[in-house]
């Protein structure tokens, strides 16, 4: 079947970093406001480029953005930007460099307003329940949803950047409010 792999989604491929990534991140629930952000930081990083170039860059990215501290990415300055343009464990553009650093802030302010991100994510899904979807083939998974499309258009009101629909659908597969897992996948009926 050319949707599965080693019974995997077949975008896991074979590189161990993907295959690691899919069987024990993608697709499950994340409740942790911190790995949120670590996953926004990433998404919002990946834009244009290939996931597994960030994956690569990960540790990079904890590095430069102290641990993915939100109050600590809050506070950084164009000081920082500067550094962080120097620093090859990253993606240096500076706009994206900029924006986690604007997006921690907004982030901040929705868990104030929310309680947490995950509450705030959860607001944008029917019964504030996850989606599990049934898709056989990677060609039947959509690039957006109806609650990426409401969250990113929302998270762009409160001042996000590098978040639009098709970049908040990714994290939401990614962070489990959508299992986006094939069926057949060894992963799929892993407790999300």
């Amino acid at each position: 079947m050319e949707s599965i792999i080693n019974k995997r989604c077949g975008w896991a491929g074979t590189d161990d970093l993907y295959v690691k990534y899919h069987d024990e991140e993608w697709g499950r629930l994340v409740t942790d406001d911190k790995t949120l952000f670590e996953f926004l930081v990433l998404e919002s990083a990946q834009a244009g480029l290939a996931w597994i170039t960030i994956l690569r860059k990960r540790e990079g990215y904890r590095e430069a953005f102290c641990n993915f501290d939100i109050e600590k990415v809050a506070a950084m300055t164009p000081e920082d930007i500067d550094r962080l343009m120097q620093f090859e464990g990253i993606v240096r553009n500076r706009l994206k460099i900029a924006s986690t650093i604007t997006n921690a802030r907004c982030f901040i302010a929705i868990q104030k307003e929310f309680g947490s991100f995950y509450q705030y994510t959860l607001s944008f899904f029917p019964g504030q329940q996850p989606i599990v979807n049934n898709f056989k083939s990677l060609s039947e998974i959509p690039a957006t949803s109806p609650e990426s499309d409401a969250m990113s258009k929302d998270m762009k009101k409160r001042g996000f950047k590098f978040f639009g629909s098709t970049i908040c659908y990714a994290h939401l597969q990614a962070a489990g409010f959508v299992n986006d897992h094939l069926e057949g996948c060894l992963c799929r009926e892993k407790k999300i």
